[in-house]
């Protein structure tokens, strides 16, 4: 677990599985295999296997001993839904974040279905505690069906991270959702992002009352475009949880 991390929307990184494998235009540049892979081969390295996926129980109880409460960003370098995840690992994983509810924890995935699928099975109908967030990634117009699946699922809060955004998404059914995230690309292929397509995220996130944060504008390094959007940067959070009302 990193207790430092420069994503500006939460405060640690917990990665119980690393490695993926790309599912739609969003992965194409992906940064967390650009990383993994330079270690790809390094003896006794943590990414030693580069960006294969790889289960890692020895990490699963870390939050339980982190006593502070923080905003946990959970799998930042995988995606806890991939297909080859087995769900008895998902439901350790789970069951430490239910135990450690002092935390407030974001849980985000490409593999809307599962997702929705799995809460099922562990909530039934009722929403899943506060402190545990789900969301989807979406980069374009072409994949919210995955917003569909988060909205059927009993997650207790339920977030959109539209990033990176490579494309105009167009109108958003926002019923349900509590959260919305947006960023552009960053890295030596980064794809643009136009001022116009922000604009209507957030627009309609403001006349839906869903918070609306806006992470950076990208370019070759995450901070080059800064974060100002007409002025302002945006930078708000869903309503009060344990972890947040702590930290007031």
């Amino acid at each position: 677990m990193a207790d430092r991390t420069t994503i500006e929307w939460t405060d640690a990184t917990w990665n119980p599985v690393t490695g993926c494998t790309k599912i739609s235009a969003g992965c194409d540049n992906c940064y967390a295999e650009r990383f993994s892979e330079r270690f790809r081969g390094t003896a006794g390295h943590p990414f030693e296997a580069g960006f294969d996926l790889t289960l890692r129980p020895e990490r699963l109880e870390q939050p339980l001993h982190w006593r502070g409460p923080r905003m946990v960003f959970v799998n930042s370098m995988s995606d806890l839904f991939h297909k080859k995840v087995p769900r008895k690992f998902a439901s350790r994983v789970f069951d430490t974040m239910e135990k450690a509810n002092w935390h407030s924890f974001q849980v985000l995935t490409k593999r809307s279905s599962i997702l929705r699928d799995f809460l099922r099975a562990r909530y039934g109908s009722a929403r899943g505690p506060t402190h545990i967030w789900c969301g989807v990634s979406i980069e374009d117009g072409k994949r919210k069906s995955r917003i569909d699946h988060l909205r059927d699922a009993p997650a207790g809060i339920r977030f959109l991270s539209i990033e990176p955004l490579i494309a105009p998404v167009g109108r958003l059914n926002l019923d349900g959702i509590d959260w919305v995230i947006v960023g552009g690309e960053s890295g030596p292929r980064a794809r643009e992002i136009r001022v116009e397509w922000v604009r209507e995220i957030r627009d309609q996130c403001t006349d839906s009352g869903v918070a609306f944060f806006f992470k950076q504008w990208g370019g070759l390094r995450p901070k080059s475009g800064g974060r100002d959007l007409d002025g302002r940067e945006w930078s708000e959070f869903p309503k009060p949880t344990n972890y947040l009302a702590a930290a007031e």
